[in-house]
């Protein structure tokens, strides 16, 4: 726990001295990695915590006036700054509660302007069509379901390519408002596509793909619940899918963790969901408690981690595990942001030099080998050409509706742009409010789309095959 605590004072103190994390390290205990050794879970020695916070105290009285001091603090827990032994002992605090779900309406937002999961799904679709999956289902992992979008278009070209196929579908999921969107999305895949049984989850990357918590107490307090769908019409699943309301506001709930800032499960759930009338022929694909095999034949993982996390990280806790739970044949198809587009050149209009995209395929490919160790020659690593892994996606706008000779640009649409770029380039919430204290995000984003006539942005994508036996 004097990590955890640790940790948030690091951040905190961070965020107030505008200091990049390394800095931090560097300054206060001559290690550029030692915050992010903290949000791996690395372990710090009395004399350590007490250095720290001794740099944390000095740098605070000695950089920050009053007045500025009392702004930089506005939006996050003054007594976390102040002293040691304020903070309340809950660590979901309204405070981070309130970012978490502000941060999911960003999302929202952006998903609902801009063709990102189109693309991706024109992109998984490629790969579904190389797929060779075995008896007795085509088995499907999304690593970070959101709002379903992708998912449930995955699911069609599924369809489409396999329709006599059994499919096994598990989607890993913390939010509860994003279960309820994607949820609300799969009623119409149950008619289409009778044999289907899909699973919900928030159970971590390491666990979820084996249906189980490592943490042998949570896995005590597993809810595993299961819905057989009745009746034959879409109108009829939506209804039932619908009822499940009252059982995820109960069970499906987040808070935040201590360590890594980020929202966790309070409960471990699996959610599992068939159709009544085909139990019988899915009677081997239905998942058991306790003896669920992973083995998928293709894993999605599309931007299923932050951008400010280490490489090691995103290798260690996301990628891997992922990875080893592909069957001979799997494909993981990994898909993250990547800048060189105009949404990042509106991020450095107002913050020079920023570069949120320091994990790039070919580095993530080198670390997910790395932990693999001796297992890495069970794979294929595919980085591919620019040319092939990179594409574009663009923000909806009206015919028009920007123009490079007009003297101005609905706010709707600078606003739009705005959420964009910065919910791409993942910026914190306390550097956004001190950037639209002023007009200037709104001339830098007018800039840009003047410049470009609209707004788009690049993803990159990579590959990893796990060799099939001979």
């Amino acid at each position: 726990m004097e990590a955890e605590d640790l940790l948030q004072e690091a951040s905190a103190c961070c965020r107030a001295l505008r200091m990049a994390e390394s800095t931090f390290g560097r300054r206060a205990v001559n290690d550029g990695k030692f915050v992010s050794r903290l949000k791996g879970g690395g372990r710090v020695t009395t004399a350590t915590v007490t250095r720290v916070r001794a740099f944390i105290q000095e740098s605070l009285a000695n950089h920050i006036p009053g007045n500025r001091f009392s702004a930089a603090l506005d939006g996050f827990n003054r007594d976390l700054i102040r002293g040691v032994g304020s903070l309340p002992e809950k660590e979901d605090r309204p405070e981070h509660n309130f970012r978490f779900y502000d941060n999911r309406q960003k999302y929202l937002m952006f998903v609902n302007t801009c063709g990102e999961k189109r693309v991706v799904v024109s992109r998984v679709a490629k790969e579904i069509e190389n797929l060779r999956p075995t008896p007795p289902a085509l088995r499907l992992f999304d690593a970070g379901v959101g709002d379903g979008t992708l998912l449930a278009g995955a699911m069609r070209v599924m369809h489409r390519r396999y329709e006599t196929y059994p499919f096994y579908v598990v989607g890993k999921e913390i939010s509860l408002e994003d279960v309820r969107l994607a949820l609300s999305q799969t009623h119409d895949r149950f008619f289409e596509h009778p044999a289907t049984v899909l699973v919900m989850t928030n159970l971590s990357y390491a666990d979820a793909p084996w249906l189980v918590p490592g943490n042998p107490a949570a896995a005590a307090g597993l809810v595993w619940h299961e819905l057989a769908l009745t009746g034959r019409t879409s109108a009829e699943f939506e209804e039932q899918i619908t009822d499940l309301q009252p059982f995820l506001a109960e069970n499906w709930r987040a808070r935040v963790s201590k360590t890594t800032g980020k929202p966790m499960y309070e409960k471990p759930v699996v959610l599992v969901i068939y159709r009544e009338d085909h139990r019988f022929s899915l009677e081997q694909i239905i998942p058991r408690r306790g003896a669920v095999r992973a083995d998928f034949d293709m894993v999605i993982a599309s931007q299923p981690y932050r951008a400010e996390a280490s490489t090691e990280f995103k290798a260690k806790r996301v990628l891997a595990p992922l990875v080893r739970a592909l069957a001979p044949g799997g494909r993981l198809l990994g898909i993250h942001s990547c800048g060189g587009d105009p949404g990042l050149e509106i991020i450095q209009k107002i913050w020079p030099g920023k570069q949120p995209f320091h994990s790039d395929r070919h580095s993530l490919l080198r670390a997910i080998k790395h932990e693999l160790g001796k297992a890495a020659h069970h794979f294929h690593f595919n980085s591919g050409s620019d040319a092939k892994a990179l594409f574009r996606y663009d923000m909806h706008t009206l015919p028009g509706e920007i123009d490079s000779t007009a003297n101005s640009i609905g706010t709707s649409t600078l606003l739009a742009a705005w959420n964009a770029a910065t919910y791409v380039a993942q910026i914190e919430d306390i550097d956004l409010a001190e950037a639209m204290n002023n007009d200037g995000y709104l001339a830098a984003t007018t800039e840009i789309l003047q410049k470009y006539g609209g707004l788009w942005f690049f993803d990159e994508s990579f590959l990893v095959v796990r060799k099939r036996e001979p």
